[in-house]
């Protein structure tokens, strides 16, 4: 069912997915135990302050206020990343097919990634975390 749900959409319309993973349903045990989980005002905190961070980034950019809108070219400049950053994104690409598109969509995310966590070099956990959320990507279309 998920095969044929996923063949009507075309390769191209799931690479403008940023983040794209199964979820599986959750056991009733786990729902039931209490939850050792951040409260939502850290969180919205840590996101208040991800997005002060790209507004300030993008300040001098044209029509560009958060990672997300981020053109092509200037991927280089704000989401530049180590030799081992590479070897892993390049062995993604590899290894899934990854089209142009979800690559720099990787990148982007890893970028907020890093920022969420206030860091301002993109280190090669957050594009395994980024990676990671495109899992759909290839995994239907084999």
């Amino acid at each position: 069912m998920i095969q044929r749900y996923v063949s009507k959409i075309s390769g191209p319309l799931l690479d403008r997915i940023d983040i794209h993973i199964e979820v599986p349903a959750v056991k009733y045990k786990e729902l039931r135990t209490p939850a050792l989980a951040e409260d939502s005002e850290t969180v919205r905190a840590r996101v208040v302050a991800a997005r002060n961070r790209q507004l300030e980034r993008y300040r001098g950019e044209q029509k560009t206020y958060s990672n997300a809108q981020m053109l092509p070219k200037m991927l280089r400049k704000h989401c530049g990343i180590t030799a081992e950053g590479e070897k892993l994104l390049e062995n993604a690409s590899t290894r899934l097919g990854l089209s142009a598109r979800a690559h720099d969509r990787i990148l982007k995310v890893a970028r907020t990634i890093a920022d969420l966590e206030a860091t301002e070099n993109i280190a090669p956990k957050h594009l395994s975390e980024a990676i990671q959320y495109r899992t759909l990507d290839r995994s239907y279309w084999a």
